[in-house]
């Protein structure tokens, strides 16, 4: 294989055969997915970084990527010697994109990029700085398709049906849900290209993404049709016949353009820019009306339905099972069996295959040990993985798709003794997690009010962390889902700001990284929920899904007041009571011990 250097002159060879000054390589497919397969790895292969957010951009002379500050750590290690430079986003003095291009662009230069991996939004943003050089955009070839010699094929993995048991509602009653938002929209037409929203209105999973089980695939909605773009391959003949029945037809995977190309002057389409690619959205001919907003499924999927609650909350427990079951075992065995992170993360992979229903890792398994829990999204290889000791704090960041649910689950874990410094900020974590789990507020409020529950405790001590408190959950789906999610301001690449509806599901998860030293999250999944109703309006609150412990070993109860300790103690009674049923006489024993009052 080429190395990164090799590759970046490569391309630079067909950039400047094409007068292009500028390519610009997100990390994305045609879907705008947050996970990508394999044949869209372009960013991958051009930088060799390999974590799941980032952009490159190679000029002539230098290459670039931009990421945010999970990935500083592993981003920083991994683009040593490759000649990609790494601008910290979000940091003091650091470029955003966009002015980076700005600056570099000459007076009459060329952008490029593949028209089907940037959204239609996006692209109006770099056509704003060509046209601000009186310059042009280079969007119809893909030049890392041309310089990737063994590129794996597009995904096309056997598509499966969703039972109506763990779905809650039929495609025919979601496909009536949508006509209606569109009627409301004033829609002739819907396009949908997010594989997340498609697989759940068709109540279909797929494997076209690690982790994330959906299909490649369009979608076109009118009054009275559905067509499906999808590899035709991929779908059993019962699948078609069953959705033949709710009125949707299928035609191949890339038909799409052509489709789109037929829709008339005058119809009004309803199709979300901020996901839609711009191949598709500069397809739509002149004089059709673009009626450009968020995807009317991604509402409706993000506000759990009650049998898909009863299904999530089933897989929550197996969770809380296994995770207690594997606490228990680091706990007993840590200095007396070798064991390091891959292999701690190893035998809990096997714990969850024995869980009925388990299906897949919901994202790859982060177990840090040390310094390693320091890096936000570390992930262990072979080169970088440690012993684990019997002192010190261990990491593990992990998820699991059940048939039933998806969960996310972090929990930080002291294998021996620790310091006044680690028990400090343990308990700052479990006080910020505390403080959000037990929120009461206002219907009409969105994550963007109650972040500062999380963060109080951080801000009043002059600190912070440098990500999200909390992202929505998909139904079997995406691990990360929008519209809802706990953040403190907006961000330009997410949507996280809806107000927070009854159903809702959304991870808590402050934490505290000492780069070099040791990293502490704790994540809980909570669900929105209807509290009471009075003069002053409808109060809302969450209900706790995870049914893990906190590690006592690590709290300071001197550090926090009367309601932050009964709160611990509330929750603890539940775990208890909830898992304990399931466990062995000694594993109970020792949550009984690991839930006691303080």
């Amino acid at each position: 294989m080429s190395s990164v250097p090799q590759r970046l002159s490569d391309l630079r060879r067909e950039m400047k055969s094409r007068g292009i000054d500028i390519y610009v390589v997100p990390t994305a497919d045609f879907h705008g997915s947050e996970y990508v397969g394999e044949h869209f790895k372009a960013r991958q292969f051009i930088t060799g970084f390999t974590g799941s957010a980032g952009t490159a951009v190679i000029t002539a002379e230098e290459a670039g990527l931009w990421t945010d500050a999970r990935y500083f750590l592993q981003a920083d290690a991994q683009l040593k010697d490759s000649g990609v430079t790494l601008y910290r986003m979000g940091e003091e003095g650091v470029p955003t994109l966009q002015e980076f291009l700005a600056d570099k662009l000459p007076q009459g230069g060329c952008i490029g990029f593949d028209g089907r991996t940037v959204s239609g939004s996006e692209e109006r943003a770099y056509r704003k700085l060509a046209d601000d050089k009186k310059g042009r955009l280079s969007v119809d070839e893909d030049l890392i398709g041309l310089i990737w010699a063994d590129r794996p094929p597009l995904p096309a993995g056997k598509v499966w049906r969703y039972g109506i048991e763990y779905a809650g509602r039929t495609t025919a009653e979601k496909l009536t849900a949508v006509r209606k938002e569109m009627e409301k929209a004033g829609a002739d037409r819907h396009i949908l290209t997010s594989l997340y929203d498609i697989a759940w209105l068709l109540n279909v999973r797929g494997s076209d993404i690690a982790f994330v089980p959906v299909v490649l695939s369009y979608l076109a909605i009118t009054k009275e049709a559905c067509i499906w773009f999808v590899q035709k391959e991929a779908v059993p003949e019962e699948i078609a016949a069953d959705l033949g029945a709710c009125g949707i037809v299928l035609r191949p995977y890339n038909d799409i353009y052509d489709y789109v190309k037929t829709i008339r002057a005058g119809e009004k389409v309803l199709m979300d820019t901020g996901s839609a690619n711009y191949r598709l959205c500069s397809t739509l001919p002149a004089g059709v009306v673009l009626r450009d907003q968020m995807n009317p499924t991604t509402p409706m999927k993000a506000a759990k339905n009650e049998t898909e609650l009863k299904a999530t909350r089933n897989a929550h427990l197996k969770d809380g099972v296994l995770m207690c079951k594997f606490i228990y075992w680091l706990k007993r065995n840590i200095g007396k069996v070798p064991m390091t992170e891959i292999s701690a993360s190893d035998y809990l992979a096997e714990l969850a295959a024995k869980q009925p229903g388990f299906l897949d890792l919901s994202f790859g398994t982060i177990c840090g040990y040390g310094p390693h829990g320091a890096i936000i999204h570390y992930g262990a290889t072979p080169e970088t993985d440690v012993p684990l000791k019997p002192e010190g704090l261990l990491l593990v960041d992990s998820g699991r798709h059940y048939i039933d649910g998806t969960t996310d689950i972090t929990r930080t874990i002291a294998l021996g003794p620790v310091t006044a410094e680690m028990k400090a900020d343990f308990t700052r974590v479990a006080r910020a997690n505390l403080n959000l789990m037990y929120a009461r507020f206002l219907y009409g409020c969105s994550g963007m009010n109650l972040d500062i529950l999380a963060r109080g405790p951080f801000w009043e001590a002059g600190l912070d962390f440098k990500h999200g408190t909390g992202h929505g959950i998909g139904h079997l789906l995406n691990v990360h889902e929008g519209p809802n999610g706990f953040r403190w301001r907006r961000s330009p690449d997410r949507s996280e700001h809806a107000v927070l509806e009854e159903g809702m599901i959304t991870s808590d998860e402050p934490g505290i990284y000492l780069e070099g030293k040791y990293g502490i999250r704790l994540e809980n999944e909570v669900l929105c929920r209807k509290g009471e109703k009075n003069e002053y309006g409808q109060f809302m609150y969450f209900e706790n899904l995870t049914y893990v412990p906190f590690d006592l070993d690590c709290i300071e109860p001197e550090q926090m007041d009367r309601s932050e300790i009964r709160r611990l103690n509330d929750f603890h009674a539940q775990v208890y009571e909830k898992v304990s049923p399931y466990l062995e006489p000694e594993e109970a024993a020792w949550l009984k011990e690991a839930t006691r009052p303080i």
